[in-house]
């Protein structure tokens, strides 16, 4: 397994394991391509709901591309305390590294707070990308 990326937020803990596909990239068309599974887990005591993401993602090169938008995968997942949501997806760069942030965007079912919780910055990393040895 790789290792994870991870960060903790209001007991919500978010980890992140990225994946280059080979079989999905074009190297000698300036296409990379990679999936994540993340995982989110309710370490709170109450009940919370995701309900948008936000991604920056940023290429080798340093060009951001800003992502937001309703849910994950299509979905706006409800976590009890303990309960565990897991999903995977992907992106596509134009240079061979590049690295992923953001924010989910939750509700306390509770009382109705709305807050976000960080999701963990990972590296995008190919077996293609540029190395300089010191």
């Amino acid at each position: 397994m790789t290792p994870g990326f991870e960060a903790t937020t209001a007991g919500i803990t978010v980890t992140v394991q990225v994946f280059y596909l080979a079989d999905k990239s074009e190297p000698e068309n300036g296409h990379y391509v990679w999936a994540y599974h993340v995982s989110i887990a309710n370490h709170s005591p109450q009940i919370v709901q995701l309900l948008a993401r936000s991604w920056t993602i940023t290429n080798a090169h340093g060009r951001v591309q800003y992502v937001h938008g309703e849910g994950v995968v299509g979905e706006t997942p409800r976590l009890e305390p303990g309960e565990v949501f897991e999903y995977t997806s992907g992106t596509p760069l134009a240079t061979s590294s590049g690295f992923m942030c953001g924010k989910y965007h939750m509700l306390a079912v509770t009382d109705g707070t709305e807050f976000d919780i960080e999701i963990p910055t990972f590296s995008l990393d190919s077996p293609h990308q540029n190395t300089l040895r010191h």
